[in-house]
């Protein structure tokens, strides 16, 4: 499988069982990518720039709310955020 034709679109990251090694792979290299980002001075990427992404978070979790606003953060997407108890009180 060519590197530029392969993608994770529509997966679930639950477990490795139903993963190619290319597309283990792929994880461990984008893995690789944004760990350099962290680390240089500019931590923002355009992957999602002009986009926005909604979090809808059924469960209070301070952990998981951050990293996600973190990501959308350096990923320069915009950011929806809600609750359930926002969406239908």
């Amino acid at each position: 499988m060519e590197k530029n034709k392969l993608s994770l679109r529509g997966k679930n990251v639950l477990g490795l069982e139903d993963f190619s090694p290319e597309e283990i792979r792929l994880v461990l290299d984008t893995a690789k990518e944004m760990k350099n980002i962290i680390h240089r001075d500019i931590k923002k990427v355009p992957t999602l720039r002009g986009k926005s992404i909604v979090t809808l978070f059924y469960e209070p979790s301070t952990r998981t709310r951050t990293s996600f606003r973190a990501v959308s953060s350096r990923a320069k997407a915009s950011e929806i955020r809600s609750t359930p108890s926002r969406l239908w009180a």
